[in-house]
């Protein structure tokens, strides 16, 4: 399946590293114009230097009014992936006010604001669109330690449904994709117990958990025209692990 994105416009944020920087990287192959979103100064630099025109952004997305600044102006968007997250792992018992605004802030607020200055222009432009939530499967099964996390990425269903249901009627398609462990820097944080590891990818019918190249796919499956009756739907790339 050959998918091109020539004369698009990308907006990835979370764009610095893993799953973000392969989907900017994917998208620029494609023939797309890529605005890529990061608060590594060096990840973007790094970036651009591997894709020769990728435009940069560099902004604390948990930071509303610096967001604002950095994206208000962004100019006309037709694909938005919402990647940027943070994973802060602590007992339920031992979640602090910061740890809990954190997390909140960069995985659930920050999609708000993004999607709101994105769409807006997507509305105002008359153009259809194509928008897609990074969640996870923790969005419905629970793991310890990840309460803060796992209760941004269930709110992350329903908001993608929302905003589905709301701007459906402007030709704007939100989906989602929700893997498992994927074996990137913050995923091998999650796994780093290696007889935990083990005993989760036992669990998993597949026996293996997600590369990130299974979770890009999935996300330039829901940017594409082949999913163009495909909203307020989630992909589970989780190797079957829901399944057992």
């Amino acid at each position: 399946m050959h998918m091109s994105f020539s004369g698009l416009r990308a907006l990835v944020t979370g764009a610095g590293k893993g799953i973000g920087r392969d989907t900017v990287k994917a998208l620029h192959a494609s023939g797309a114009r890529v605005v890529a979103v990061s608060r590594t100064r060096s990840d973007l630099v790094s970036l651009t230097n591997e894709c020769p025109g990728v435009e940069p952004v560099c902004v604390d997305l948990g930071d509303w009014e610096a967001t604002e600044r950095a994206l208000g102006g962004v100019g006309p968007v037709d694909l938005l992936v919402n990647n940027a997250a943070v994973a802060l792992l602590h007992p339920f018992l031992e979640v602090t006010k910061e740890v809990f605004d954190r997390s909140f802030h960069v995985n659930l607020r920050a999609v708000f604001q993004v999607s709101q200055i994105v769409a807006r222009g997507m509305i105002a432009r008359g153009v259809p669109g194509s928008i897609v939530n990074v969640s996870s499967m923790v969005a419905h099964v629970a793991f310890p330690s990840l309460s803060a996390y796992s209760s941004t990425k269930g709110a992350m269903t329903m908001l993608t449904k929302t905003m589905a249901l709301e701007l459906g009627p402007h030709k704007i398609r939100v989906n989602s994709v929700n893997p498992t462990v994927v074996l990137t820097n913050m995923g091998k944080r999650v796994s780093e117990d290696p007889e935990f590891a083990r005993k989760l990818k036992e669990r998993h019918p597949l026996k293996k958990f997600a590369e990130v190249e299974d979770v890009v796919n999935s996300i330039l499956f829901l940017l594409s025209d082949y999913s163009a009756s495909t909203s307020g739907s989630g992909i589970l790339v989780d190797a079957g692990y829901l399944a057992s």
